[in-house]
């Protein structure tokens, strides 16, 4: 079979840099499932894996990584499909847009000669905004995630439909190299109704997908029974021990079994030193899997980039991590493409498992990257320059009940009664500066439990509090995702409930920042945008330095490249060539605590 792959990567070497081919053609593969074995043609197939999301990639690279994947000596490429990438707003699909055309991206695998697993959800976890879920679902007051509860099935089934057209063409039972699809994600760690897992393979199954599924889950006994489906195989979450296959198969008999998630990385949130798993005990454990010859899947072989809003949070700490924007995972292959030690070590342990006279393709030459030499930044507006009309609200609401994802939202109210003492915000989410008389009082923190903060008296007689709070990820996993943002009841101040409010919106939507007019007299009141620009010659990927500033958002020639803060780890943005162009670049921060502006440079590296 490996001879086959061959044959099929040669034959297809003309297509190695230009776009993805059309449609799959007429079948010339079989896969299927016996009691122990994964079956490609009839014959049993050990499935080396790698994750990556186009989501995460630009779409530029996606041939790069693939490249990078399979030169590391793997077989197979894992995918999750981000639901919100693709629905952000109810109805309104988008499946050819840039990093959104999942067809072009499993069309590049096979044209490279790998075979996909395809992740499509409807929830996926991945450190990824609310598990891939789209927001507007919030809206509903009565929102049950993950379950037969009639408003959310009927858009988990609406959307998985839409994904099946897309995907039929591309299974290995038409011509195209998806193998299998996965039944939801680790549903085992959060529920245990078997008829909602069951009702979404006969989602699946309606919409015509007639290839083999698989779960994933834990490697513990109530995950396994509560989250797998009759007839798919079983993935594990990870198989790092026999004792893992020994409890799979006594749980459910009869289906193959292997490592849908082996992690040679791990995620970090703001606030911690960067994940850094060791590398000998991935050997030991990738040495164990290919000696049993057991079938399984990286997570992630490659991690990329939550650009813009996109990255998610967990509830652990003091109940809110939210994840810093670069996903380099401290994987194989970092966040800009390049190798790492723990790429050539397994691209050894792979290699060596080839059959004699066969040799793995050589790595992919590295993709460039620059340093941009320091450049001015300028204070040019304010959030408090630019206020949109407000929306009255008796009590403040959270961000998604006024139709808001993520961005800012100014919620303010004149003090009445009351006008000093602790102020209790019942629940923030996520992060507030508060102001009274246009005064900054100070911060308060979700990631480190905090609600109250102590307001100082005033000589004015009808003082004007103003808490303009950022909305950063939505939790992504276990029993906390229902995680609306901004204030989720009310706020008192001693004791006191503060009603009637106007409160001001600002998704920070790329095209509002872009068109933002420059301010005579922006002021000093954080909140403030910066602007500044950088020449190129010819694009080329860089990270922007952002040593020098607090807590925002850059955007680069319109392109959020995520968020940024002082406490760390991440003190560089990565920025691809795809953002850039030859000659003028610009650059706008919106920082919530900096008053004064400072330079800025790109590095070339993350580190």
């Amino acid at each position: 079979m490996k001879k086959t792959i061959a044959a099929l990567a040669l034959a297809l070497l003309g297509l190695a840099t230009g776009a993805a081919t059309g449609a799959a053609q007429a079948p010339a593969h079989t896969f299927a499932l016996s009691a122990t074995d994964f079956l490609l043609d009839g014959a049993p197939f050990q499935i080396k894996s790698g994750e990556m999301h186009p989501g995460r990639i630009p779409a530029m690279y996606w041939r790069h990584r693939i490249r990078m994947a399979k030169a590391m000596g793997l077989n197979t490429i894992a995918a999750y499909i981000f639901w919100n990438q693709h629905e952000e707003s109810e109805g309104h699909f988008d499946f050819t847009t840039g990093s959104r055309d999942i067809a072009r991206f499993i069309r590049i695998a096979q044209d490279e000669g790998m075979w996909v697993l395809l992740r499509p959800g409807p929830y996926v976890c991945a450190e990824w905004d609310f598990g891939g879920l789209p927001p507007y679902l919030l809206r509903d007051p009565e929102l049950r995630i993950r379950s037969l509860s009639p408003r959310y099935f009927a858009a988990a089934e609406r959307y998985l439909a839409r994904l099946a057209d897309v995907v039929r063409p591309l299974l290995v039972t038409h011509g195209g190299p998806v193998l299998m699809v996965q039944i939801e994600n680790e549903y085992g760690s959060y529920g245990n109704d078997r008829n909602y897992v069951k009702r979404l393979k006969d989602v699946w199954i309606k919409h015509r997908i007639d290839v083999p599924f698989f779960t994933g889950d834990g490697p513990t006994a109530y995950m396994l029974e509560a989250g797998h489906v009759d007839g798919a195989a079983v993935g594990l979450d990870s198989g790092s021990d026999e004792k893992h296959w020994d409890l799979a198969r006594s749980i459910v008999p009869g289906v193959p079994i292997f490592s849908s998630e082996t992690y040679p990385g791990w995620l970090t949130h703001w606030g911690e030193a960067w994940a850094r798993p060791s590398v000998d005990e991935l050997k030991t454990e990738v040495t164990f899997l290919l000696n049993a010859k057991k079938s399984f899947n990286f997570y992630v072989v490659h991690g990329g980039t939550n650009f813009g809003f996109t990255a998610g949070a967990n509830a652990g700490g003091k109940g809110y991590e939210p994840d810093v924007t670069s996903y380099d995972y401290d994987a194989p292959i970092d966040e800009q493409g390049r190798a790492t030690p723990k790429y050539l070590m397994l691209r050894e342990l792979l290699g060596a498992t080839l059959p004699a006279g066969q040799s793995l393709p050589p790595i992919p030459e590295p993709i460039p990257s620059i340093t941009v030499p320091e450049f001015a930044m300028q204070l040019y507006a304010s959030i408090w320059g630019n206020l949109p009309a407000p929306v009255a609200s008796i009590h403040p609401r959270p961000f998604e009940m006024y139709g808001q994802n993520q961005g800012l939202v100014l919620y303010r109210t004149t003090l009445v009664g009351r006008k000093s003492g602790k102020l209790m915000i019942t629940d923030l989410h996520d992060y507030a500066t508060v102001f009274v008389d246009g005064v900054l009082v100070g911060t308060i923190d979700r990631r480190l439990g905090e609600k109250s903060i102590d307001l100082p008296k005033v000589t004015t007689p009808n003082p004007v509090l103003d808490l303009l709070v950022e909305g950063m990820g939505h939790i992504n996993f276990a029993q906390e995702m229902i995680d609306r943002k901004g204030i989720t009841d009310r706020v008192t101040l001693s004791g006191m409930t503060l009603m009637n409010w106007s409160v001001h919106l600002f998704p920070l939507r790329d095209a509002w920042v872009a068109a933002l007019p420059a301010s005579a007299a922006p002021g000093t009141r954080p909140g403030l945008f910066f602007r500044g620009a950088f020449t190129l010659a010819k694009p080329a990927d860089t990270f922007i330095d952002m040593t020098g500033y607090r807590k925002g958002v850059v955007w680069v020639n319109g392109h959020n490249l995520g968020r940024y803060w002082d406490i760390g780890p991440q003190s560089r943005l990565y920025c691809p060539a795809s953002f850039l162009k030859a000659g003028r670049n610009d650059v706008v921060v919106l920082d919530l605590l900096k008053t004064e502006a400072s330079p800025l440079r790109g590095a070339a590296t993350l580190q």
